[in-house]
């Protein structure tokens, strides 16, 4: 792919500048909480780590795993849980961050089962949404962009095992 030209969709600038407006919706959202900002390896660590930062509020960080693409382009459908929470967290506020909400399988999947782990509420955040690849009844709180159906890759999306560091969003032309 290293041979197609790339076509910038999101600078790193402007990247950073929407994920700073994020940053204060969300603290003056949850004003006077203390969030569980629970990133959805390994797409969402350059987004959740940045958003993390533009959040002016206490913001314990956790992790978990997922996996429903491999090394293909288009969802598989069927999410495995390959590495899941290892924090409590009954009573807290969950943010939900992930790189991308495509056909929502993997958000859907993912709410429902914090949800069992009974927080005090649950929501989601994502770099991207791409509605129209929908195919389950899921849309982000909180999004920077919406994009329509294109592969991007770049800031923490892959393809393959590559260009998660690429500081931009991008796709071949």
């Amino acid at each position: 792919m290293d041979d197609k030209k790339r076509n910038i969709l999101f600078s790193e600038e402007k990247i950073n500048s929407r994920i700073k407006e994020l940053g204060k919706t969300i603290t003056e959202d949850y004003k006077g909480k203390n969030i569980y900002l629970l990133s959805l390896l390994r797409g969402s660590f350059v987004y959740a780590a940045d958003l993390a930062r533009a959040i002016d509020l206490n913001v314990k960080i956790g992790f978990m795993t997922t996996s429903s693409y491999g090394d293909s382009e288009t969802s598989s459908g069927s999410v495995k849980v390959v590495n899941d929470i290892s924090d409590n967290i009954e009573g807290w506020e969950v943010l939900i961050v992930d790189d991308i909400v495509d056909t929502g399988i993997t958000m859907d999947f993912v709410v429902k089962h914090v949800q069992s782990l009974k927080p005090a509420s649950v929501k989601t955040c994502v770099l991207l949404d791409k509605p129209s690849r929908r195919k389950v009844e899921i849309k982000p709180d909180y999004c920077c962009f919406e994009i329509e159906d294109l592969f991007v890759v770049g800031y923490g999306l892959n393809y393959g095992d590559f260009y998660r560091n690429v500081p931009y969003v991008f796709n071949w032309e």
